[in-house]
């Protein structure tokens, strides 16, 4: 994801700088080479020893005759982006206001001026976070292009972000933006159907490719709205569904929608539910119905939406797996289908065809790389 990116990691004196070690690692394991910059603060909570062993670089602790800011993130620096993390509230102040005492606001203040992507992660008590001052000092800096990764408000504190969130979020600062703009639906796992208060039908998926498609959607500029039975995420606005039908009503909600990306696997049937919990050790047949096909009912719709499908089969080979898309990419008028064997759900790594009106292209890799490709087919497409 970062392949081939120079960040610069600037750690304020946050208690939260103990968990720059292993952010350091996520960014350098999606491919950063990474050098940090401290405050004399931060030196005080996490020894730079230990940020110099998670970046294998030298840290810098002072601003010397050898000018580091500039080195790292002035006009033709090393820097392709300066990620503030933790961030405290004196930071952003002073960044705010031109303020430069301390190695790290002196590297942003340098950063700001030769235009360096900035991506902040704040930190502090919830207080302080919610003090007028600090947010018209938020608010300032992202006027001013600053990316800003917002905390997870807990026990009365603004907490730094997961390291994920975090390197989405510079993945998506330092990157081509073809989907900025653009408003991206995708649905993602499966779809359960109550059978009783207890009971559901259900099928295997992971929602492995539909968040990966998220991410890389999110990581090219998009705002992204994820419809699946799952928790929040920091990439994209969830609408939380259980059933085929909720899925289908979340998904027409969307009024903005730019492009819909089907990777959910829906149910296709459904069943009334029991009022009361169904006794075991007898015999139940259960009468299934069909559920609405949810592309058919949004392309009835929207008839000018670009839609996304997926299809997946267990038999029959590449042959038979591309006759059955061109189906549905005909009978919906698809910008392209998704086909994969019933095999690869719930692995790392996948096999995937896409299949358009061209042709077909197989692709293969692990399903964050397999998500990166479907969203470049879909900025293509949009584009």
């Amino acid at each position: 994801m970062l392949a081939g990116t120079n960040v610069v990691l600037g750690v304020s004196g946050s208690i939260a700088a103990v968990k720059t070690v292993e952010l350091a690692h996520e960014l350098r394991r999606q491919g950063a080479t990474v050098r940090a910059v401290m405050s004399d603060a931060a030196t005080g909570i996490i020894h730079p020893w230990a940020l110099e062993f998670a970046t294998e670089n030298p840290v810098v602790t002072e601003i010397t005759g050898s000018v580091e800011h500039v080195e790292l993130c002035g006009y033709d620096g090393w820097a392709d982006a300066l990620v503030l993390a933790p961030t405290t509230a004196n930071t952003v102040g002073k960044i705010a206001g031109a303020i430069d005492d301390t190695p790290v606001t002196t590297t942003a203040t340098t950063a700001l001026g030769a235009e360096v992507p900035i991506v902040v992660a704040p930190a502090m008590h919830e207080p302080m976070y919610n003090h007028p001052g600090v947010l018209e000092a938020i608010e300032r800096l992202e006027s001013w292009g600053i990316e800003f990764v917002e905390p997870r408000i807990e026990e009365g504190k603004a907490k730094i972000a997961t390291e994920e969130a975090i390197v989405l979020d510079v993945a998506r600062a330092v990157g081509d933006r073809p989907l900025e703009g653009r408003r991206v639906v995708v649905t993602s796992g499966p779809t359960s159907e109550s059978i009783d208060p207890v009971r559901v039908l259900t099928n295997r998926a992971s929602g492995r490719t539909g968040r990966a498609v998220s991410k890389a959607c999110y990581v090219r500029g998009a705002d992204v709205t994820l419809v699946h039975d799952g928790p929040s995420v920091p990439y994209a606005d969830v609408l939380p569904v259980e059933s085929a039908a909720e899925m289908l009503e979340a998904v027409r909600s969307v009024d903005d929608a730019d492009a819909l990306v089907s990777a959910a696997a829906i149910g296709d049937y459904t069943v009334d539910t029991a009022p009361e919990k169904i006794r075991s050790g007898g015999e139940v047949t259960l009468e299934l119905d069909p559920t609405p096909k949810l592309i058919d009912t949004v392309r009835e719709e929207r008839p000018e939406l670009p839609i996304v499908g997926f299809k997946l089969e267990t038999e029959g080979g590449d042959e038979a797996m591309t006759d059955r898309a061109r189906e549905t990419l005909e009978r919906a008028g698809l910008s392209f289908v998704v086909a994969n064997d019933a095999s690869v759900m719930g692995e790392e790594t996948t096999r995937v065809l896409l299949i358009d009106a061209e042709g077909v292209t197989v692709e293969e890799g692990t399903k964050t790389e397999i998500g990166g490709r479907i969203a470049n087919a879909l900025a293509e497409e949009l584009r």
